[in-house]
Formats: C-alpha cells, sequence, structure tokens
C-alpha cells in the first residue's frame, strides 16, 4: 500500500517533505501521505528527564560524586530537526539514533558547566550548598551557545545527592560527630555554670538578707544604746541637781548652826550643861558629878557611896535631894 496515514500527538510536531521542501508541517496533525516521495519528521515537544552523574573535583582537591536528573524540552523543531535526523522510517521509527544522542549532548554540556561551578567550591561548601549550584548551573545551561544551537531549552537541573568519597564521608562524619560532642558539652558546661551563677546569686542574696538583718539589728541596738545614754545623761543631770541641792541645804544648815553656836563658842561645856533645860536631867548631872570625880582621881583618898544613891541609880529615878549623896575626901 502506497498510500499512508500520519495521525500524530498533541505533543509531537511533524513536518512533510516532498522533493526536499516542507509541505506540511505543525503539532497533533493527521493527513494521508504518498509514501514512496514523501519523508516525514517527528520532534517531540514535551518535556523529558534525563538522569546524569557526575564525578568531579573540588577547590580543595576532593572528590565529588553529584547524581541528579536533567528536565528539558525542544523549542524549535525547524532547528533541532535541521541538525539532527528525526525522520521516521516505514515502520514510523527514527531512522538514526540522533534522538538518543540529544540527551547525551545535554548532559555533556550540563557537566562541563557542572565542574565549573564545583571546581570553584570547596568540599563543605558543595555538600551544603546543593541548592546554588543548581540556580548557578541552570543559569549557565540557559545561556550556553550548544543548547541555544539545538533550539532546546533545559527547564530544571536538579541535584538528587552530592557524596564525597568514603573515606572523606567518614572523616566528615567524625568530625562533624566530635563538633556535636563538643557542642553537647559545652551545652552541659553552660548549663552547670548557670546553677552555679544561680547559685552564687542566691548565696548572695542570702548574705545580702543577712547583712540587711545585721544591720536593722545593730540600728537597734544603737537606738536602744542612745535611749540608756540619754537616761543615764538625765538621771546624771538628776544626781548633779540633787547633790547641788543637797550641798546648798547643807550649807544652809551649817551657817544656821553657826550663827546658832556663835554666842555660846567660848563658854564652857560644863555650864551649858548645867544650864540646858532648866537645870537639865538630875541623872545627867550625876554622871557628869563622876565624870569630874573621875578627872580629879589623883585628888581623892577614898570614896564613899550611900545605899540609897546606889539604888536610885539602878532604879532609874535619882532625886535631886540625892545629887550629893556621893562624896569623897580629898587627900
Amino acid at each position: 500500500m502506497v498510500i499512508g496515514y500520519m495521525k500524530a500527538a498533541p505533543t509531537t510536531y511533524v513536518m512533510q517533505f516532498e522533493g526536499g521542501k516542507v509541505v506540511r508541517e505543525g503539532a497533533g496533525l493527521s493527513f494521508f501521505y504518498w509514501k514512496p516521495s514523501a519523508t516525514l519528521v517527528s520532534v517531540p515537544l514535551s518535556s523529558a528527564d534525563v538522569p546524569f552523574a557526575f564525578n568531579e573535583v573540588t577547590r580543595d582537591f576532593q572528590a565529588v560524586t553529584l547524581q541528579g536528573q536533567l528536565t528539558w524540552r525542544v523549542t524549535d523543531p525547524r532547528r533541532l530537526a535541521s541538525l539532527l535526523d528525526y525522520s521516521l522510517g516505514a515502520t514510523g521509527r527514527y531512522r538514526s539514533d540522533d534522538p538518543e544522542k540529544l540527551e547525551e549532548r545535554l548532559v555533556q554540556v550540563a557537566q562541563v558547566r557542572a565542574r565549573t561551578v564545583v571546581q570553584g567550591l570547596t568540599l563543605r561548601e558543595v555538600l551544603v550548598r546543593s541548592d546554588a549550584i543548581e540556580a548557578q548551573v541552570l543559569a549557565a545551561l540557559a545561556a550556553a551557545e550548544p543548547v541555544k544551537a539545538l533550539g532546546v531549552e533545559v527547564m530544571a537541573f536538579a541535584l538528587l545527592s552530592v557524596k564525597p568519597a568514603p573515606e572523606m564521608a567518614r572523616a566528615l562524619e567524625a568530625e562533624a560527630r566530635e563538633a556535636l560532642q563538643r557542642s553537647a558539652d559545652e551545652a552541659i558546661y553552660a548549663r552547670r555554670n548557670a546553677a552555679v551563677e544561680q547559685e552564687r546569686r542566691i548565696k548572695e542574696s542570702e548574705l545580702a538578707t543577712e547583712l540587711a538583718v545585721e544591720e536593722r539589728q545593730r540600728q537597734i541596738r544603737e537606738a536602744k544604746m542612745a535611749a540608756d545614754i540619754a537616761v543615764e545623761e538625765q538621771r546624771a543631770a538628776l544626781m548633779t541637781r540633787w547633790s547641788e541641792n543637797e550641798r546648798q541645804a547643807a550649807d544652809a544648815r551649817a551657817y544656821a548652826l553657826e550663827k546658832t553656836l556663835a554666842p555660846v563658842r567660848g563658854v564652857d561645856w560644863k555650864t551649858l550643861m548645867a544650864t540646858s533645860a532648866g537645870g537639865g536631867d538630875p541623872a545627867l548631872n550625876i554622871a557628869l558629878a563622876f565624870r569630874e570625880m573621875a578627872e580629879n582621881a589623883q585628888r581623892i583618898g577614898e570614896l564613899n557611896m550611900s545605899p540609897d544613891l546606889l539604888r536610885s541609880l539602878m532604879g532609874g529615878h535619882t532625886p535631886a535631894a540625892n545629887a550629893h549623896g556621893a562624896r569623897g575626901r580629898e587627900r
């Protein structure tokens, strides 16, 4: 059968060549064609994902493996069809393997751009800055001339895994583990220091409270001492005033006594005793008589005392008539 029928999907761009010229083209076309003279070209317009794995070296000469996928789509099918063979055979399959080479070319261009970015970073930066690497590589692919020349647009460059060499990965893990352990130790030390600091503050607060209490008690004692001193000062003032009053009273009594005794200062005491109180007490007079005899004992030879006199003296009543009951004989 020399007449064929072509029915393309909406995501497929079809071109029909007759005599080296394009007689029909477009996306999703359906038409009959004359097989002996027609050549059909089918370019897929849908996006496609291409996996990749790059082994690169970082700025600090460390090997790293980048794994991910590249998403692309055809933007200019006529240009792509002019560079690669997308013609269909009698069986409906591509006549050449050029469609498969397109993905290889895109992966190669992406690897070159990724190498440029990775070589400008250290291993640590590559491991932690995958989003920055993706953005830089995607921007480089968008501006890459080989990609534009093919009529293709790179839609996404995604890194799914970034791995260093196994020995370097173990070293980094050990270093990170030690760093985490140091952080944990520092957290423990910080917590202990915080506890010690809190305990110190509590002790200082307690000491400050005790000092405040001691200060208050000292003020109370000082107030009491000041009150006692004031009382003692008042008492001393009272005693001083009382002593002054007593001295003045004593001076007044001494002055009065001195004035009273001034008239009799030169009189014999015997005369005073004899004249006091109208003759004085008889017993006193007898006593004075005995005193006078005692003073003149050397002149008395013997002393005779009547029984009545002794009885009167012992009985406490001495008559005046017996005042001379005792007589002495002078030698």
